[in-house]
């Protein structure tokens, strides 16, 4: 009867000791447009990735004296709004590849800030 009791106290004191442990654990509410805004930035992000990775792109900005790498990398570090404005300029350009002079100028100042940073 001893034995039993013995390890019956341990237990209970034990099963006790977990009972009143509560983790620490927040909840918060997330809004709909937070959440699209985030997979739209996103999306922009990747579709400026995407763009930079193209043969004819990675030629200009060689030509221009840009590494890839750096591009990138500058790419990572533009905030939303930079990255919206971008993937819009992408979306509204000619689909054979024709750039206007805007768009060269626009390249050439990814180009600038990308050496000025480095």
């Amino acid at each position: 009867m001893k034995k039993n009791s013995a390890h019956l106290v341990p237990t209970a004191l034990l099963a006790l000791a977990v009972g009143f442990y509560t983790p620490l654990v927040r909840a918060e509410l997330v809004s709909t447009p937070e959440v699209a805004s985030q997979q739209s930035a996103d999306a922009d992000r990747a579709k400026v990735q995407h763009f930079l990775e193209q043969a004819n792109v990675k030629e200009r900005l060689q030509a221009m004296g840009v590494d890839g790498v750096f591009a990138d990398q500058r790419v990572a570090a533009l905030d939303q709004q930079e990255i919206h404005a971008l993937a819009q300029r992408i979306d509204g350009m000619p689909a054979g590849g024709n750039l206007s002079t805007y768009d060269m100028i626009l390249i050439a100042l990814i180009a600038i800030l990308v050496v000025i940073i480095l």
